[in-house]
């Protein structure tokens, strides 16, 4: 068996051994393993999950072979669950698969207590009583719950957890965390120490461009009532003191300075979402509060006092054409900053701890350092119940849905994957499901999701004709494209939950594969 450091390389790449081994810790539960349960328990299989049990009380048909790659002939007539469960083990026998030859909706029902022993739920093709059941049972028991559906050519997906905080959330922009806009001491004194004005070409030429910053910005300051530049016309006028520096055209660190001018004029300080966060009512923190809070009550306490309004440095510096003296001085400053605030908050964490009762070393410091140079790019993810957001939807949001054309077909599908369920419990089948006139089917859905839109409150507003038909046409059934699409994203938001990195979607995920269009709707 190959190692699990080669075996996984691609993946540890992106979220690291953390990332790994809370995924090979983690235990799955997915109910029903038609085509979107199955793809979406392939993806975690091979990424390495623990272990996973599969919930199904059905058994392989004909049917099965033309949507779902993991039954074959052999299996028409045997347990699904056992069947998909075995070809799962076969292609990552370092896999733990179980299964249970039951009725998912039977024991939501009859047994909700077997849903505790598991880190996460996938939840597959659940109707809306049993994902409201399912939803509060899990809930109940601090386990993480991901829904998802395919439906002919539309489908959704919906994280359900009290709350997510994410250190790592790793946005696909952030600003390099130098302070130019807001130099530490030691930062300060070591570009006094440098001349802009050398003589020596070479050595103008290799002056970082943190220095030059730094050294601009506050030549600025002392003109303007010790304010950095904040108007476009100012911020024109601050590059073109950068470049009256320059000795010659071909000074390539200038450049990158004019260039780099944009992290002067970053406003200093926290963000509003950290603000929010340091000034939750979790932040308040007790014997029962989990790790991130804890540190989060540190970062408020640091921010206050040692931090001077700003976070710990992150420590880290980007390349830069800079002689390798000054860069390597500069790598020691920032770093040595980093490990002193880092310092500063470790203790902050331990006398919290020592506050609300707990263990002071119960908080490992390689957490409490990924913390620190996480610090400003820190998430906290809340979803309400599928209940509350079935019988309570944001009026202001639907409606804007509703009134919104590039959103019609959207929320469409979010309110018609609604009325075939009640549709389903009135007349025992899903619109369409069975050969002949679709018809009755039709105005019978219609009347169901108008009934639908005035308890939400939307009475006038209607759905786009053609949504009804195609619902109809769908039949329920589950399209292998589809199914492998919808899984595959399942799949992304469980690794983001139980990586606790990324930042999981908010609201309810709907596709549509009519027009080939995505779009999340937060009710």
């Amino acid at each position: 068996m190959a190692e699990p450091k080669t075996k996984y390389d691609r993946q540890l790449r992106i979220w690291g051994e953390l990332g790994q081994s809370a995924l090979e810790n983690a235990s799955i539960c997915l109910l029903n393993c038609g085509p979107t349960g199955s793809e979406a328990l392939k993806n975690l299989v091979l990424g390495g999950i623990g272990s996973i049990t599969i919930v199904d009380g059905s058994k392989v048909e004909i049917g099965d072979l033309g949507n779902n790659f993991m039954v074959d002939a052999k299996s028409v007539g045997q347990s699904k669950a056992k069947t998909v469960c075995g070809f799962l083990q076969e292609i990552n026998d370092a896999v733990k698969a179980n299964f249970v030859e039951e009725n998912p909706d039977t024991l939501i029902s009859t047994d909700p207590s077997f849903f505790s022993q598991f880190t996460l739920v996938i939840a597959t093709q659940l109707v809306e009583d049993s994902m409201v059941k399912l939803d509060k049972i899990c809930r109940e028991a601090n386990v993480m719950l991901v829904l998802a559906r395919s439906y002919g050519l539309t489908g959704f997906v919906r994280i359900c957890v009290k709350e997510h905080t994410a250190i790592e959330s790793k946005p696909d922009h952030s600003l390099d965390d130098l302070r130019l806009n807001n130099p530490w001491p030691e930062l300060k004194r070591y570009v006094e120490s440098i001349d802009l004005n050398v003589e020596e070409p070479a050595a103008h030429k290799h002056i970082p461009y943190v220095v030059i910053l730094v050294k601009v910005a506050e030549e600025w300051a002392q003109t303007h009532s010790s304010n950095l530049p904040s108007t476009r016309e100012e911020k024109n006028e601050f590059k073109d003191l950068v470049k009256s520096k320059m000795a010659s055209t071909d000074e390539d660190n200038y450049k990158e300075a004019i260039v780099a001018a944009f992290k002067v004029f970053a406003p200093r300080g926290i963000s509003q979402e950290i603000q929010d966060i340091i000034h939750d009512s979790c932040a308040e923190v007790g014997s029962n509060s989990s790790d991130f809070w804890v540190m989060v009550a540190a970062l408020k306490e640091f921010i206050s006092n040692e931090g001077d309004g700003e976070p710990p440095l992150e420590g880290s510096m980007p390349d830069m054409i800079s002689s390798t003296e000054h860069y390597i001085n500069l790598q020691k400053i920032y770093h040595s900053k980093a490990e002193a605030d880092f310092l500063s908050m470790e203790q902050r964490v331990k006398s919290i701890l020592v506050k609300v009762g707990q263990d002071p070393s119960s908080i490992p410091k390689p957490t409490i350092k990924s913390f620190c140079k996480n610090a400003r790019k820190l998430k906290v993810c809340r979803y309400r119940t599928i209940e509350d957001e079935f019988k309570n939807p944001s009026a202001t949001e639907l409606h804007k849905y509703l009134a919104d054309e590039d959103y019609s077909s959207a929320i469409g599908f979010y309110i018609l994957l609604r009325a075939v369920d009640r549709f389903a419990a009135t007349y025992k089948k899903f619109p369409g499901q069975f050969d002949g006139s679709t018809d009755d089917d039709e105005s019978q859905l219609k009347t169901i999701a108008l009934s639908l839109l005035s308890e939400m409150g939307c009475d006038g507003y209607v759905l786009k004709e053609e949504l009804y038909s195609e619902m109809c046409r769908f039949g329920a059934a589950e399209i292998h494209v589809v199914a492998a699409f919808i899984g595959g994203v399942a799949s992304q938001e469980v690794i983001k939950l139980i990586t606790k990195q990324f930042v999981p979607m908010l609201g309810t995920f709907i596709f549509n594969g009519i027009d080939h269009k995505s779009q999340s709707l937060k009710l």
